[in-house]
């Protein structure tokens, strides 16, 4: 187990460096994080390298038993970089410059880039990368971040016009592929194909798909050219990058593809009270993109903010946050930052100290929890999560539905939380999986909003009800070909015969809420439903429920089709919260799917195993006591006692229970 700090030795002065490193050991720390930004500190002049600071830093650190990971500082381009080559800069869709003065600042389909992003992480891998005390890199620093991935300058316009002949290879396949034959966008020129910049009114959705497709691509493409570069000169290092967690504009397992684990950057008061469905679902989501253990390379250990500064983490809430991470799968926690910067954009993005240096109740609560999780660590060495339910999550849905919504108020990623929710009350874990990802490890599939069908998936997806699972599927499936062109079958086309189903009309919902009843092994419902109405004609499925208002009052909306050794659920609009949970309820059920652990106590549970030890996570997410009945007897891990019957976890509290062993 992997336990840090975020450290800046360029911001301190070199006296402080013993300081903060006999801080961070006693804080139990074992690793650090440095240079993602120092580019210009470590060359300051175009071939002029400097090395021996950050040398001197590595030296301080793994004296106190600090291991390091270098970031790569491509994120942030010098002044003199820029100045040789303003073509560097990137731009928006109207074509503006976005200058030099933040971060992020380049594009990532630049060749003169390339060339310099090659001789600084060289000159930083034939450095460090047989360093004893270097344990790894982390390419750049969460790319994308500030609406950077979709980049419009001219140097993008050629890479696209590549990027598309490679994928069509004609000019008569792309304008087939596109309908470009639509208000005569037809194109004669490879030369002629545009990028999406700003323009009367819509571009082509087919068109915005593949730039968005491509963007994401690029990106891919520049963090592998310098993981291509770390491999060649680093042993026994690995590799990673800090993604954003539930960040759209990137297919994060593309991205993840490429390296040894991923990471990611967890904020859970960035935008006011935490979410703890939401931050649970993001660590399912990043476990999920290399479906191996992850770290978070910062976790909130104060309060955030550059220019307004938001809540402070409650007592306690760190910890929390830190054990939440631990019980989905992170391998590693690394606190952003050390200490609060006192100069620059950063400087009320508060670390684990304050601007004066003293520890206080935050590092106090960071050491309590270090403590605790050099106790675990030899527990926690090789387990792993396992489930039976899983989320469909492939970008490529999200993207076009980001591109046309459908309707105003309907967004892939909250639809997919609405279920996700669900589970999470209950404490089942989940896992998310691609496309094209395994699925027969599954006895429950969801599958929300699967706007894009491809034959192939329609297949797959019919291969896994047949040999027995259950396939949970919503409004607004079937209706687009993997290009984002409208289906010319029935509705839901591609799926129709997996779901038993025709829908005959439908409705964009503007209303406030339509009436359903859901009827389930007699037991009758009543609800509401909103956003969207599919008017479903059964086919060979069974009605579950029926809407009791407007012009469709007594349609179907909801179906079920038994086909194989299983069955696939059609939710044809968007229920309310009570509905949508008893359909969850039904079909955990009919999926044999186990119960979780004191399900709708208000205690999240998590577990991780290994062999036949399970470790149980709780955490009380709240600032009241929760107390909750286990079903048998354990052995606290973080108390040393034995607990059977009603556990009590104090505010923001936490447990780590093992079952005990009989003698």
């Amino acid at each position: 187990m992997y336990f840090g700090v975020d450290y800046y030795p360029e911001h301190w002065p070199e006296e402080r460096w013993e300081t903060d490193a006999q801080m961070m050991q006693a804080a139990h720390f074992n690793v650090v994080r440095i240079a993602e930004f120092a580019w210009a500190k470590l060359e300051p002049a175009e071939g002029h390298f400097d090395f021996d600071w950050l040398d001197r830093a590595i030296e301080v650190l793994n004296r106190h038993g600090l291991k390091v990971i270098i970031g790569t500082p491509t994120a942030t381009p010098p002044k003199w970089l820029i100045d040789k080559h303003p073509d560097i800069l990137p731009r928006d869709p109207d074509g503006h410059v976005r200058g030099f003065g933040s971060r992020c600042h380049y594009c990532a389909t630049n060749e003169a880039y390339h060339w310099y992003t090659d001789i600084i992480v060289g000159q930083l891998a034939r450095r460090y990368g047989q360093h004893p005390g270097v344990i790894g890199w982390q390419i750049d620093n969460e790319f994308g971040c500030h609406s950077t991935v979709r980049c419009y300058c001219d140097s993008c316009q050629r890479a696209f016009r590549r990027w598309l002949q490679r994928k069509y290879g004609t000019l008569d396949v792309l304008n087939k592929t596109w309908g470009t034959i639509f208000w005569s966008q037809t194109y004669t020129d490879w030369d002629q194909v545009i990028i999406p910049r700003k323009t009367v009114a819509e571009h082509n959705p087919s068109l915005l798909l593949d730039f968005y497709r491509f963007a994401s691509d690029m990106k891919v493409q520049y963090q592998r050219r310098q993981i291509e570069i770390l491999r060649r000169h680093t042993t026994n290092q690995f590799i990673t990058h800090n993604l954003m967690g539930l960040f759209p504009e990137i297919d994060y397992y593309e991205l993840g593809a490429d390296l040894d684990f991923v990471s990611w950057d967890n904020y859970p008061r960035l935008l006011g009270s935490p979410d703890r469905a939401r931050l649970a679902m993001t660590h399912d989501l990043i476990r999920s993109i290399r479906r191996r253990n992850f770290w978070v390379m910062e976790e909130q250990s104060g309060p955030s903010g550059w220019g307004i500064v938001q809540s402070t983490p409650r007592p306690g809430e760190v910890r929390l946050w830190t054990y939440q991470a631990v019980s989905r799968g992170a391998d590693g926690i690394v606190y952003f930052r050390w200490r609060t910067c006192r100069f620059g954009t950063e400087q009320f993005w508060h670390g684990v100290i304050n601007h004066d240096g003293l520890p206080r109740r935050r590092y106090e609560e960071v050491q309590r929890t270090g403590s605790e999780l050099k106790r675990l660590a030899p527990l926690l060495e090789g387990t792993v999560v396992k489930n039976e339910v899983a989320f469909l999550y492939p970008y490529d849905q999200l993207w076009a539905l980001d591109i046309q919504p459908n309707n105003p108020r309907l967004n892939y990623t909250d639809v997919v939380k609405e279920y996700y929710t669900c589970l999470h009350e209950r404490n089942i874990g989940v896992d998310f999986v691609n496309h094209d990802d395994d699925l027969s490890q599954y006895k429950l599939l969801i599958a929300p909003l699967v706007y894009m069908v491809y034959p192939d998936l329609a297949a797959r997806l019919a291969r896994f009800v047949q040999d027995g699972g259950v396939l949970i599927t919503t409004f607004r499936s079937g209706v687009k070909d993997w290009n984002n062109i409208a289906t010319d079958k029935p509705l839901p086309g591609e799926l129709a015969y997996l779901l038993g189903i025709e829908i005959s009309d439908y409705d964009s919902f503007y209303g406030d809420k339509v009436g359903v009843r859901l009827e389930l092994n007699g037991e009758l419902s009543e609800g509401s439903a909103d956003t969207w109405c599919d008017v479903i004609t059964p086919q060979s499925a069974k009605r579950l429920a029926a809407y009791t208002s407007e012009y469709y009052s007594h349609e179907a909306a909801v179906t079920e089709n038994r086909v194989g050794k299983g069955r696939a659920i059609y939710i044809g609009t968007r229920l309310d919260s009570n509905l949508r949970s008893k359909l969850i309820d039904y079909a955990l059920l009919e999926a044999g799917v186990a119960k979780g652990l004191l399900a709708h106590s208000g205690i999240e549970v998590a577990i991780r195993e290994k062999d036949s030890m399970k470790l149980i996570f709780l955490i009380n997410h709240t600032d009241q006591k929760q107390t909750a009945a286990l079903p048998g007897r354990y052995s606290s891990l973080l108390s040393n006692r034995s607990i059977a019957g009603e556990i009590e976890l104090e505010p923001y509290g936490v447990e780590v229970l093992k079952e005990a062993e009989l003698f």
